[in-house]
């Protein structure tokens, strides 16, 4: 159990775990880590909010036992014909928590996918809760200097991407507003992280592209949503 804010919001991890077999080998190990939120405080927006990753989870392993389950048996009888060794499937989905103070909390999911080929793929969703008013707070709610958050947002963007231009795609400048996502941040103590999707902006080699941009009279903090 980790205990982020003392006294008012604690959070367990429940895990689910699973094998799959078919004609005596196993083909696919899936792993689910989920959030559970305890509070004293908070009880009515965390119950719900405790559903919601709840169904999130079964869902996930629902997609594990049918979609993924069926496509590594596809692969198994292919790879049998073709005198190739068993390659065995992966699903994993973990989540961190990366705000949880002054009623307010953020967190992000990462859910991989290994299905044969060179590497598997990992996606990435974030959210962020106002437990006080047990509402979702949006970017725009977060930048607020600007009436175009959106631009404000890709001028940071560019400016961190220039240092390292050699990790991302030569056309990165059209990326980073083509594949642009308002639901892609989450908070932590230093500011708001806006991040891309594999091959949103970069190769696969760069992985999920990251970009803090630090609280300031622009960028609301936390403790100022109430």
């Amino acid at each position: 159990m980790i205990v982020i804010e003392k006294s008012t919001v604690s959070v367990n991890t429940v895990t689910l775990k699973g094998e799959m077999s078919y004609n005596g080998e196993t083909l696919l190990n899936c792993k689910i880590e989920y959030p559970e939120f305890v509070s004293t405080f908070y009880r009515i927006p965390l119950k719900a909010i405790n559903m919601l990753y709840k169904v999130k989870a079964m869902t996930f392993q629902k997609h594990c036992e049918t979609t993924l389950f069926n496509t590594a048996v596809e692969q198994y009888k292919k790879d049998l014909e073709n005198n190739f060794p068993v390659r065995v499937f992966d699903a994993v989905m973990t989540f961190r928590v990366t705000y949880l103070a002054s009623g307010v909390l953020s967190l992000y999911f990462d859910k991989y996918e290994y299905a044969g080929g060179a590497h598997g793929s990992t996606e990435r969703d974030a959210q962020t809760y106002n437990l006080y008013r047990y509402s979702p707070v949006k970017l725009n709610q977060i930048i607020t200097c600007r009436t175009d958050y959106r631009s404000y947002i890709l001028d940071e963007v560019r400016k961190q991407i220039e240092p390292e231009k050699d990790l991302y795609f030569e056309n990165y400048n059209n990326l980073i507003a083509e594949t642009f996502n308002p639901n892609n941040f989450y908070l932590t103590q230093e500011g708001v992280v806006i991040f891309y999707q594999q091959y949103d902006i970069a190769p696969y080699s760069s992985g999920i592209r990251k970009f803090l941009i630090p609280y300031s009279n622009c960028v609301k903090s936390p403790s100022a949503f109430h």
